[in-house]
């Protein structure tokens, strides 16, 4: 169970702070090449602006993902998982809480990992929709829609 404890806290840690560390730089540079100085994007740019935050932010999940698919392959006993594409797998089906089940853990204890990597998805998934709305957000302000009385 300490094993576990300690595995979840690593992982966590690590994937939150790729998460923060990705999302702080990728909205620095957005501000910085398609912003206007009052900080909305200009016209112009919100197609780009929207596309490569998206992309952006697809990379950063299937690095966590990555992540989470290592952990497996180093710390579950045994050959729970056949190899490490199957370990992906099972967590990008795990991180994103599909759960489709033709894969599960045959550990007990182990089980409750993968529940907590389907925790620690739905908090990235929900700060990568913030991130998205926010960049919309500028982008709509920027094309002239953000102002009272339009």
């Amino acid at each position: 169970m300490l094993g576990m404890l300690l595995t979840t806290v690593v992982v966590v840690a690590a994937t939150v702070s790729i998460h923060a560390l990705g999302t702080v730089y990728w909205a620095r540079h957005l501000v910085q090449r398609y912003a206007d100085p009052s900080g909305n994007f200009r016209v112009g740019a919100a197609l780009p602006a929207l596309a490569w935050t998206a992309v952006v932010l697809l990379i950063l999940h299937l690095v966590e993902v990555v992540i989470w698919a290592l952990a497996y392959v180093l710390v579950l006993p045994g050959d729970q998982l056949a190899s490490f594409e199957q370990a992906v797998y099972f967590s990008v089906v795990t991180f994103t809480t599909l759960g489709y089940g033709d894969i599960t853990l045959i550990d007990h204890e182990w089980r409750i990992l993968s529940g907590i990597e389907a925790l620690n998805g739905i908090l990235l998934v929900g700060w990568t929709t913030a991130l998205l709305f926010s960049v919309f957000q500028r982008c709509w302000k920027g094309l002239g829609h953000g102002r009272r009385g339009q």
